[in-house]
């Protein structure tokens, strides 16, 4: 039977509770709420929470400046020597801060970068703020599971239902005051941080050009302001917005390159470069950012909604229709849940003290008392078993022996195959490209017979597959290219002219093709480099 839990992350402006269960690799949700309030503390969140459901098994998520998460290279111990070492550290950050914190840690997937030793990730959360937690989840007749950094529940929301490629991908969950970022490389966490900067920046940034209040200014953002690059503005009041917008939007981007910094010399990752950028929380919302920070980082930037592969059939209608409208925000409630869920998850468990010595005593004393009574009847039922086990034990030794050899031939099979495979593609690639060139060779030299001037004639053409920076063509991504060499007659009035038209002609016959030209000074000579075959990404580089 599967174990239903409750996700809950308890913003500024949000509280958001997720309930479900992990089964058959996805999650089903079965219950969701959200409740507005005004700006204060956590209990003042917690009593505006109105839920239908209790929230029981609750897994909380933590941010802001009370939540700290540090990286620590260790050499590779056993477990109780990393649990001590750490235990040192939490003692020594909570004796510099003076108040007590509740801690735990995990190490983070092998880096080939980082030899023979682990990097721990250790969070750690101020009890005081646990404690109000506790006291808010009571109150609304919910139980604590654990308490986790959100962006470790970011980080479960993108390896249960984020499209996993060889990338290294920066995803970012925007919230009203705070900032949950995360580095992944496939399937590997490298990096986890909570910074102070959500989208209120975007609001004091526009409260302050309009003179306005915060929750003015917001209303201001979500009417007006826009950060699509080169759009134009319909009136002074959007023109305005969306100028304030850009100076938050530069703050923004610079938490996020600071994050990637950050993790190069935390975790000693120097070559360290991001392929993409993935958006959630409300904050991301926000018209154009996406394209903004695209434009500014150079890699693709995207929203993140992974509630497209969760199963939401068991909500109502009315929490359906409210989850969809929230999807953006609650990526990380969704992490949180499937964590709880997920025995497999990667995950941080922060506990308040006295939560964790009841559950040591119940998990530990009572059950090492059953245990003994347990073990011995058990021994007595062990040697039984083995002996049978035994006879069966042989049977499936014999019959694993023939599934070997059969695997093995299918193996040796397969791999001819693939040979074979990899042979044909090498051949139909080689073929394509001499088609390819052969049509754009015989495309160039009906386009010149059309628009070649009446005093200019053509000496030479020659078409080779080559690489050419001043086309835009870059070495390993070589095509096809047209070389023609002409004269013009001399004494020919106007040659720069009529070279000039030549040139804009082919461009028109050929539809945009890359085109590079020469003319001599003396303007009796000319050479054209041409190619219609370069591929996207070449094509817009030579722009």
């Amino acid at each position: 039977m599967p174990r239903t839990v409750t996700g809950v992350d308890i913003g500024k402006r949000t509280a958001k509770f997720l309930r479900g269960y992990w089964k058959a690799n996805t999650f089903h949700a079965t219950s969701f709420a959200i409740s507005h309030h005004a700006e204060g503390g956590v209990a003042a969140a917690w009593k505006a929470s109105e839920l239908s459901f209790k929230p029981t098994d609750a897994r909380v998520g933590l941010t802001g400046r009370d939540v700290n998460i540090r990286y620590t290279r260790v050499p590779r111990v056993p477990d109780w020597q990393l649990r001590k070492l750490m235990r040192f550290e939490v003692e020594e950050i909570g004796g510099q801060s003076g108040s007590e914190v509740a801690s735990d840690f995990n190490v983070l997937p092998n880096l080939p970068e980082v030899e023979g030793e682990d990097v721990v990730l250790l969070a750690m959360a101020r009890e005081s703020l646990l404690e109000e937690h506790l006291e808010g989840l009571a109150a609304v007749g919910g139980k604590i599971d654990a308490f986790t950094p959100l962006a470790i529940a970011l980080y479960n929301a993108w390896l249960r239902f984020g499209a996993i490629e060889d990338h290294t991908v920066l995803i970012a969950n925007i919230g009203h005051e705070n900032l949950d970022v995360i580095l992944v490389r496939g399937p590997d966490l490298l990096f986890a941080r909570n910074l102070t900067g959500g989208s209120s920046l975007f609001d004091v940034a526009i409260a302050e050009r309009f003179g306005v209040s915060a929750r003015k200014a917001e209303e201001l953002k979500k009417e007006f302001a826009t950060l699509e690059p080169g759009g134009t503005f319909k009136d002074g009041n959007q023109e305005k917005a969306s100028r304030a917008a850009q100076a938050a939007a530069g703050q923004l981007l610079s938490l996020l390159q600071s994050t990637v910094m950050f993790c190069k010399s935390q975790v000693n990752l120097t070559g360290l470069r991001v392929d993409k950028v993935l958006l959630c929380g409300g904050g991301s919302a926000l018209k154009g950012l996406p394209r903004y920070l695209q434009s500014a980082m150079n890699v693709p930037v995207e929203l993140f909604d992974p509630f497209t592969v969760v199963d939401t059939t068991s909500l109502s209608p009315e929490e359906g229709q409210l989850l969809d409208e929230h999807a953006l925000e609650s990526v990380t409630v969704l992490g949180l849940a499937t964590m709880a869920s997920d025995p497999g998850a990667y995950s941080i468990e922060i506990l308040p003290r006295k939560v964790a010595r009841a559950r040591d005593f119940v998990g530990g004393t009572v059950f090492l008392i059953a245990a003994g009574i347990l073990a011995a009847g058990f021994l007595g039922y062990e040697a039984w078993r083995t002996q049978s086990s035994l006879t069966k034990v042989r049977q499936q030794v014999s019959a694993a022996d023939a599934q070997v050899k059969r695997a093995d031939a299918v193996d040796r099979k397969t791999r001819e195959l693939s040979e074979e495979s990899a042979r044909f593609a090498t051949r139909a690639r080689d073929l394509a490209e001499l088609a390819g060139s052969g049509e754009q060779a015989a495309r160039v030299l009906h386009a010149l017979a059309q628009a070649l001037p009446r005093d200019f004639w053509i000496t030479a053409l020659t078409s080779e597959t080559r690489f050419d920076d001043a086309l835009g063509v870059p070495r390993g991504s070589e095509c096809p290219i047209v070389h023609v060499e002409g004269k013009a007659q001399e004494g020919t009035e106007s040659t720069s002219v009529l070279f000039e038209g030549l040139v804009r002609s082919l461009g028109e016959k050929l539809g945009k093709p890359l085109i590079t030209q020469k003319l001599s000074n003396t303007g009796d000579k000319f050479t054209l480099d041409v190619t219609t075959l370069a591929v996207k990404d070449a094509t817009e580089a030579s722009k």
